[in-house]
């Protein structure tokens, strides 16, 4: 399976938090899949620990991607295709790094692993 990461799943994972559902920390640890961590969560991430709103041990520009490296999770470009599926997106959701993440899995046929109602609201493969 093929699964991209919510950032939250992702914050939740590297951290131990009993918030993340164990078949979703199953499927994370699990070799055979392929799991990937957006730029857009690591953009995401930035943004709220400098507006104060998300406390990391390091700076996240390390510290995100030295937790990525350690896990094994691999990292997803953002690309023209996946911004394009924007413009099919339906405006149920109004998070923009939401949105492309959703754009994401759509165009690189990855399921997302989330708890979030807003983003299982769409039409794509979930964990």
């Amino acid at each position: 399976m093929k699964i991209l990461l919510d950032t939250h799943i992702f914050l939740w994972f590297i951290s131990g938090d009993s918030r993340l559902p164990a078949d979703i920390r199953d499927a994370i640890r699990n070799t055979d899949n392929e799991v990937y961590l957006s730029v857009v969560s690591v953009w995401e991430s930035i943004i709220k620990h400098q507006l104060g709103k998300l406390p990391l041990p390091e700076p996240p520009e390390t510290y995100l991607p030295k937790q990525r490296d350690l896990h094994q999770i691999l990292s997803l470009a953002i690309d023209e295709k996946s911004v394009a599926q924007l413009a099919q997106l339906p405006p149920l959701h109004r998070d923009p790094f939401d949105r492309i993440l959703i754009c994401q899995a759509l165009q690189n046929e990855l399921a997302i692993a989330t708890v979030d109602a807003a983003i299982r609201s769409y039409s794509v493969s979930f964990i």
